[in-house]
């Protein structure tokens, strides 16, 4: 299936998405939104898929919502809230936080990477904070922007960039609208790695092929939803559903193969099951 606004690629078990409006730095648009979704939660369902890659063709990760829609949205015309739940994946979150329009990539039972390779604005900076972690080129810029288009800290950003970041740096970002260059994003925590521009592919695939090739994809979609989830939950709730995880995981092929693939020093054929 090929799509408008989003290029997609699966090989050797990584699926690397990337928007796909080079021309406008990938400007966010609706059908962006529906390409993007679909797209994720088809790697999602896709047992060949171990670890899925976001970037951006071209020049740019995304340069935030386009112009032309907002300037539509100013003249009148109503903007896009829909408040439709995504679907469920088997293995991932089922919270209702994780299932709205744009908060939906801790319900993918997949890792997810956002290779940040430009620019990274308004919408585009807070899709890429719903990644699992954040890889950076020399090159990228963020920057919240909201508050220079007389608008509000949007889908979710006020939750997650304090979590991230703190709360006095999240205050700073979002209110100043500044513009924040990859060094400085990698000492506030916002991003994990700062790479060479022609470098961040290839590092950024390296580290999903030690996910793809390595570790127990079951193992992975358990934590990642513990993690996430843990969010809303007290130190206890956590204990008790990791409890009931690690007896869950007593149970599986994974398991068995983690013991016998380090007992007989080879490398792991993991199933995901």
């Amino acid at each position: 299936m090929a799509y408008d606004t989003v290029l997609y690629d699966v090989a050797d078990r990584i699926c690397t998405i990337a928007l796909n409006r080079p021309e406008k730095l990938n400007a966010w648009t609706r059908q962006m939104h529906f390409d993007l979704k679909d797209a994720m939660h088809r790697a999602g369902a896709d047992p060949e898929v171990r670890a899925i890659i976001l970037t951006g063709s071209g020049r740019g990760f995304c340069a935030g919502a386009d112009m032309g829609g907002l300037q539509a949205i100013g003249a009148g015309a109503s903007a896009d809230r829909s408040s439709k739940t995504s679907p469920s994946l088997q293995g991932g979150s089922t919270l209702p936080e994780f299932r709205m329009a744009y908060s939906y990539f801790p319900a993918i039972p997949k890792f997810i990477i956002a290779a940040i390779n430009g620019p990274a604005a308004g919408l585009g900076f807070v899709i890429a904070l719903y990644a699992d972690l954040r890889f950076a080129a020399e090159s990228a810029v963020f920057t919240t922007s909201f508050a220079q288009r007389g608008l509000i800290a949007e889908h979710g950003v006020s939750w997650l960039l304090p979590r991230l970041v703190g709360l006095p740096a999240a205050m700073d970002l979002l209110c100043s609208a500044r513009k924040v260059r990859a060094p400085e994003a990698l000492a506030m925590g916002l991003v994990s790695r700062v790479i060479p521009d022609d470098k961040l592919m290839a590092e950024t695939r390296a580290y999903a092929t030690l996910l793809a090739n390595t570790v127990s994809p079951r193992s992975v979609a358990v934590m990642k939803r513990q993690i996430w989830e843990a969010e809303f939950q007290t130190l206890a709730e956590a204990t008790t559903q990791a409890n009931h995880e690690m007896e869950l995981s007593f149970q599986t092929a994974d398991f068995k193969e983690g013991v016998a693939h380090f007992l007989e020093k080879r490398a792991a054929r993991f199933t995901g099951q």
